[in-house]
């Protein structure tokens, strides 16, 4: 299990660094074109998103060192430097359309006052989805820990308590959740984001349909009422 978490801290921790440094790069002026017509607040758009991206990595980091448990499977190299690649291009996305940061300084007044209502919206969306995110991998590691928190197998079993109790894999659902908050906070006009959020809606909902099929050819009892990806509909 050392090694398992060894390998994922490793890729979590590079795609940590990726992430901080793309954001970084990108609003010092370097990416970035205009392809919408600029309003007051899109600047703190494009900051708040900075920070939920980073925040979205460093979390899922802290997750695989000190919650996961993981089985004896491996990250196949192609995925592994696929998920690098990934997060390089998120973080371009991001910069591709709007303002360019980092061509003049801002004050804490300034970014207060281009706040607006879906600002508001995002960071609550993006911070319940993250809640219920973290919550499913807590969910799932306590499968495999006893009481007092020590791992005592690697077997699979049935998942139950928040979303679980809707579907088989909330944390999927849970992360196309924060990256339709990220697209709320642009206020929907980002539309290169749109992409970014079909190609996680169709590549998560792959997975958790296997999952799923996974979780019924396995157990004899698992609830029937329970979808895959999207609660009452698949």
């Amino acid at each position: 299990m050392y090694g398992q978490v060894q390998e994922f801290s490793r890729f979590y921790s590079r795609i940590s660094c990726v992430t901080v440094k793309v954001n970084s790069i990108s609003s010092s002026g370097r990416c970035g074109y205009s392809a919408w017509t600029f309003r007051k607040g899109d600047e703190l758009s494009i900051l708040l998103v900075q920070i939920m991206l980073c925040m979205q990595a460093v979390r899922r980091l802290a997750e695989c060192l000190f919650t996961s448990v993981f089985s004896n499977g491996v990250i196949h190299p192609i995925q592994y430097c696929w998920g690098l690649v990934y997060y390089v291009l998120v973080g371009l996305t991001v910069h591709c359309e709007g303002p360019i940061l980092g061509i003049k300084a801002y004050t804490i007044g300034d970014l207060f006052a281009q706040g607006r209502w879906y600002h508001a919206a995002g960071i609550m969306l993006f911070l319940w989805a993250t809640i219920h995110h973290y919550r499913s991998h807590v969910i799932l590691a306590s499968l495999r820990k006893n009481k007092m928190g020590e791992v005592i197998h690697f077997k699979h079993a049935i998942p139950y308590g928040d979303w679980f109790e809707m579907v088989s894999c909330p944390h999927y659902l849970a992360e196309l959740l924060i990256y339709l908050a990220i697209s709320v906070t642009f206020e929907g006009r980002h539309l290169t984001w749109w992409f970014v959020i079909l190609y996680v809606f169709f590549a998560h909902a792959v997975m958790a349909v296997l999952c799923h099929e996974f979780y019924v050819k396995k157990f004899d009892n698992y609830p029937k009422t329970r979808k895959a990806f999207i609660p009452f509909i698949f």
